[in-house]
């Protein structure tokens, strides 16, 4: 099979890789690019672990081909941190115990950043609602939820929306 040339900006850095037609972009990101943060959990889209932002929106990175992701942006669970300090996010699942076996967390977390950024007020049912594709087995998702509400506050009191 001819491999294609693909190019991609992934956590701010711009890569240009030869892949075959069929890698997908979880394994490229995962054994191509070491960004091993992001989790295979089922290879069949239905537990969320592998969720990464690609062009701004929350995708399954087990459900595309990495040349299907050529010219994108893709932002991973590795680039939330910025200058040494956690995402409000990571920090809200530290703080308030979001985990347990972590398996889950880098695409609960990037599921929750996708939400934040739409809605950086969001009520329970609807945080609730954004991690629908995302499974975890071992928190009852309570301390989840919590800690997204944490990192809302602490987004919106760092970055103030602008009064309309």
């Amino acid at each position: 099979m001819a491999k294609q040339e693909i190019r991609v900006t992934v956590n701010g850095r711009e890569h240009r890789s030869e892949v075959e037609p069929r890698l997908l972009l979880v394994h490229y990101l995962r054994d191509v690019l070491g960004l091993t943060g992001t989790h295979i959990g089922c290879d069949t889209s239905q537990c969320g672990a592998c969720t990464i932002i690609m062009d701004g929106q929350s995708v399954k990175s087990c459900t595309v081909f990495a040349v299907q992701a050529d010219g994108s942006q893709i932002t991973t669970i590795e680039g939330l941190a910025k200058d040494g300090q956690l995402h409000p996010l990571q920090e809200g699942f530290w703080e308030e115990h979001g985990l347990q076996c972590g398996f889950c967390t880098p695409g609960m977390i990037m599921s929750a950043y996708d939400l934040l950024q739409r809605n950086p007020d969001p009520t329970e049912a609807e945080i609730r609602e954004a991690l629908e594709g995302n499974l975890c087995r071992c928190t009852g998702y309570q301390n989840i939820v919590k800690a997204i509400q944490y990192a809302a506050s602490r987004v919106r009191e760092h970055e103030p929306v602008a009064a309309s």
